[in-house]
């Protein structure tokens, strides 16, 4: 690509792609992009679809907190009354042109097939969280070695009892490990049966339960709080789940984003 052009004297902007949605879709008067100060959003058109854009200074860095929190509002806000096509942060083209010419004309059929498909859909993340004390308990009731390294350690010294630590460590890390792939799977087949699709996504911690995403219609979505309702019963104090979204689908589209 090559560099936002302008005339003498005026500011050199570029054009910040969110996502792709249906041509139809409005943006609201006072709607407001990323950057500072922030720009007005709107759509460039290419037969029945658009991109959702907004000016950016090309010699901005962009990438701030409040950058990525208004990226993901603008396509979850949307998700909410349209399909939407989410793009990666950080997708910049020249200008509006080049949106037209490199990104919906040559792709158009892909990208109005898979808004296709995304038509009264959205994400929702489930995610559990081990409450600490109880699969502690657990992973020591059925493991009498655990148990055993845990009475060794219990009010020694940490330099005296150093090998036991690391051993009791890799034994509840082992048992996390099976236990969450247990649980994962349980969740899964829970929400499978209200999911249009059901995705794993990857852990950020140990004491991490599961994290699920699921592509459910928007009619559906009682079903889903009713099933993660039955779930938080069944693992009452061992489990807490928490449910985020309406998200757009980030975890079941892949988009021809600008530069790829």
């Amino acid at each position: 690509m090559t560099d936002a052009k302008s005339e003498p004297g005026d500011r050199a902007t570029a054009v910040y792609v969110y996502g792709l949605v249906p041509a139809d879709v409005e943006v609201k008067p006072d709607a407001t992009g990323i950057g500072t100060p922030p720009a007005p959003l709107d759509t460039v058109a290419f037969d029945d679809i658009a991109a959702l854009v907004s000016d950016v200074d090309p010699d901005a860095q962009l990438g701030t907190p409040d950058d990525l929190r208004t990226h993901a509002r603008i396509l979850d806000t949307t998700a909410t009354v349209a399909p939407v096509l989410p793009f990666r942060f950080g997708s910049v083209m020249t200008d509006t042109d080049a949106v037209v010419s490199e990104l919906l004309e040559p792709y158009r059929d892909e990208f109005h097939e898979a808004l296709d498909e995304l038509e009264g859909l959205v994400e929702y993340v489930v995610k559990g969280k081990y409450v600490e004390d109880t699969v502690l308990r657990e992973i020591l009731s059925a493991d009498g070695e655990a148990d055993r390294l845990r009475e060794i350690i219990q009010d020694q010294p940490e330099e005296v009892t150093r090998d036991a630590r690391l051993a009791l460590g890799e034994r509840i890390t082992r048992a996390l490990s099976t236990r969450r792939d247990h649980d994962t799977q349980q969740l899964v087949e829970a929400l499978d049966q209200v999911a249009k699709d059901v995705r794993v996504r990857d852990v950020t911690g140990d004491e991490d339960a599961g994290s699920v995403a699921v592509l459910i219609a928007t009619d559906d979505v009682d079903s889903l709080d009713k099933t993660v309702e039955r779930l938080t019963q069944d693992w009452q104090d061992r489990v807490d789940l928490t449910v985020l979204g309406p998200l757009a689908a980030y975890d079941f589209v892949k988009t021809r984003a600008p530069g790829t």
